[in-house]
């Protein structure tokens, strides 16, 4: 199938490891010029090397934090003045801290917001004139899957995440007529650092991967290629008509029937 991305402009936050590299990859694959961000200026520069090493298209290194405004504006009035236009956005960032509730304090909270929450909302308002230009568009937000279905120790995240879902419905709503759609997607396990800081410090982490696959009917934890996969279709053309919606990427795990 022909995504039809050829030489379609993507920024991908929090891109130099991970699901953001995954989706950068991705992307590129098919065709796209991607813009990869990252705080670590060195891996973000390796990354790009080895994205381009594999599908010979063209990956522009800028570092930035995705709670620092300046950084992200610049971002992405670099890539504008490069390409011309944007077209993809990929909302993505390090998830805050997992603890209970009671240990929360007001910066942590604050420190969520601005992560989780304020920079994607941020980024997305960057790059809504670009689209408008062109009548054309994609953002799509990596969130959790504890949207769906409840994950302890995740008050922060959850919190975050759940805003995002709101805003991203309203979104779709208003961008519509733009012809710019507006997706969530949210992992369960997917096999990367994140998870693995979540499994208990005293254990063998292949044991305790295989305990955590336990609980998911496809019996083993996700690969960053199978979420980026999903991210690559709706940034297509072919997924012009899906917009608002939130789409699980997780072997089945969430028992929600909504």
């Amino acid at each position: 199938m022909d995504l039809k991305l050829n030489n379609k402009v993507a920024i991908v936050l929090a891109a130099s490891k991970g699901l953001g590299k995954a989706v950068a990859t991705a992307l590129s694959a098919e065709g796209a010029k991607v813009v990869i961000s990252s705080r670590d200026e060195m891996e973000l520069n390796k990354t790009a090397a080895e994205i381009y090493k594999l599908t010979g298209n063209e990956v522009i290194a800028i570092p930035a934090d995705v709670a620092n405004a300046d950084q992200i504006k610049n971002l992405i009035q670099k890539a504008a003045e490069r390409f011309g236009h944007i077209d993809i956005l990929l909302n993505n960032g390090g998830g805050p801290p997992f603890n209970k509730f009671e240990n929360f304090d007001d910066e942590a909270w604050q420190k969520a917001f601005d992560l989780t929450l304020l920079s994607f909302a941020r980024a997305s308002r960057l790059v809504l004139p670009h689209m408008q230009k062109t009548s054309s568009g994609r953002i799509i937000n990596i969130i959790s899957g504890s949207v769906k279905s409840v994950l302890g120790n995740s008050v922060l995240s959850t919190s975050m995440r759940m805003g995002v879902v709101g805003m991203a419905k309203l979104m779709a709503d208003e961008f519509g007529q733009y012809n710019i759609t507006v997706n969530n997607v949210a992992p369960g396990m997917i096999l990367t650092e994140r998870l693995k800081h979540t499994l208990p410090k005293d254990a063998d982490p292949e044991e305790a991967l295989k305990e955590r696959a336990k609980s998911i009917p496809l019996g083993r934890i996700g690969k960053p290629e199978e979420l980026a996969a999903l991210v690559t279709f709706l940034a297509s053309e072919q997924a012009a008509y899906i917009t608002g919606t939130t789409i699980q990427v997780d072997g089945g795990a969430s028992r929600s029937i909504f």
